[in-house]
């Protein structure tokens, strides 16, 4: 069976904290993207949430099976601007997908439009389901 990620717990709790502490692109630490990931037919979609997000300034690496998302959302407006509320997170969004061995790394493509990324990762030739002929020395025989 194909898989898109292992399970990685530290993630999480990290994402819950950043959450529970009010932290934002502007921290330290990289603001999480929302995702969702689900397979059809021999390929794994994951659509990842970057409203504000310019296309030029998201990037994609591919790793020793690990997927790397980033992306910059900048503030639109001037450094002389007296701000009254910034409650929009900005600065870099990272997000890290562990692959597993039975996708296709080589062949991921992806798309942005409308806010969302989508990214579209085959399953490898080698993981799909595959019918495997029985040969014999005299199958008439045992048809007989």
């Amino acid at each position: 069976m194909a898989t898109l990620m292992r399970t990685d717990p530290f993630r999480e709790f990290d994402r819950l904290t950043q959450q529970f502490l009010g932290y934002t692109g502007t921290s330290a630490r990289p603001a999480v993207m929302p995702m969702d990931a689900y397979r059809t037919g021999d390929e794994y979609v994951v659509r990842l949430d970057l409203p504000g997000v310019t296309p030029d300034s998201i990037d994609l690496d591919v790793e020793r099976n690990v997927l790397t998302v980033k992306a910059e959302r900048k503030a639109d407006y001037g450094e002389d601007t007296d701000v009254q509320v910034a409650e929009r997170p900005r600065g870099v969004f990272s997000r890290e997908l562990f692959l597993g061995d039975t996708l296709d790394a080589d062949n991921i493509k992806a798309d942005y439009d409308a806010g969302v990324l989508t990214i579209r990762i085959p399953v490898a030739e080698k993981a799909k389901p595959r019918k495997i002929e029985v040969g014999g020395a005299d199958r008439k025989k045992i048809n007989a």
